[in-house]
């Protein structure tokens, strides 16, 4: 899926994006991702290749109230899901996340959802503070929480690389994910594989 020309050697203003790799999106979850735990080997190592080159590393995760209006039962269209403080609404125990990971939490207030890493977050504030211009993105889901945090991204004026070996989708819709995939290069970000990130 990767192009010539789109290797990534990382340098000082790179940061690495890992979006909601949950417990309730991976295999047994509440709002399981098919395949989500087998990003998880990619992930690690990004974040071993981000490290080695002290580079930052953010971790978004839905940290939503029981009440939150994306649930079936408020209306919305997912079962419930990553309740804050609960085990689903931890990080996958594989993930090999250092301890000084930058964790932005997101759509904690009960009537506002947001797919988005950057929406309701102080992720832009973030990144705008530790000078970041370019960032490696995987996680879940490739047709939800990803493609809205590499479009925010974009929006920031952000160079974008989507891992796209480290992302798997929900496809409530057949081909969702591919189709998110194309939706991301249109806007101008990077399809890239893990073997394409150099340190």
């Amino acid at each position: 899926m990767s192009r010539a020309g789109q290797a990534v050697t990382l340098r000082e203003g790179d940061a690495l994006i890992l979006v909601d790799v949950q417990n309730d999106f991976l295999p047994g979850g509440a709002l399981a991702v098919d395949q989500g735990d087998c990003i998880i080997p990619v992930l690690n190592q990004a974040i071993a290749l981000f490290s080695k080159q002290r580079l930052p590393i953010y971790a978004t995760r839905d940290w939503h109230p029981p009440n939150h209006c994306s649930f079936a039962d408020q209306g919305g269209p997912w079962p419930v899901h990553c309740v804050a403080d609960t085990p689903g609404a931890a990080f996958a125990p594989a993930l090999k996340l250092p301890r000084d990971t930058v964790i932005i939490s997101k759509a904690q207030l009960p009537d506002y959802d947001a797919y988005s890493g950057f929406e309701g977050t102080d992720l832009p504030k973030k990144l705008d503070d530790a000078l970041i211009t370019r960032v490696v993105v995987g996680g879940l889901a490739t047709d939800y929480c990803v493609l809205f945090t590499v479009l925010s991204a974009l929006l920031q004026g952000m160079e974008v690389y989507v891992l796209a070996d480290g992302v798997r989708a929900v496809n409530i819709k057949a081909h969702a994910g591919e189709l998110a995939l194309q939706r991301m290069r249109t806007a101008g970000a990077h399809i890239i594989r893990l073997e394409d990130v150099k340190s």
